[in-house]
């Protein structure tokens, strides 16, 4: 764990990106049925924090492909 208590791969690089990504997070975990909520999540099982984590590498694949595209 670094300083702040978050491990390295919970990092954002862009500090501005930070509010984006959350808000992604929680319109995720609504739309898999996942409760997620502010704050601490430990009692969701690593299936559950791990959808939501695979999910939201994927739409941010995605957005990222259809930027180079053009679209």
């Amino acid at each position: 764990m670094n300083q702040s208590g978050s491990s390295a791969g919970s990092r954002v690089n862009v500090p501005e990106a930070r509010g984006a990504l959350d808000n992604m997070k929680f319109e995720i975990a609504r739309e898999l049925g996942i409760n997620f909520k502010q704050g601490y999540n430990g009692d969701l099982s690593s299936r559950e924090n791990g959808y939501v984590g695979g999910y939201m590498v994927k739409r941010l694949i995605e957005q990222a492909e259809k930027q180079m595209a053009g679209k």
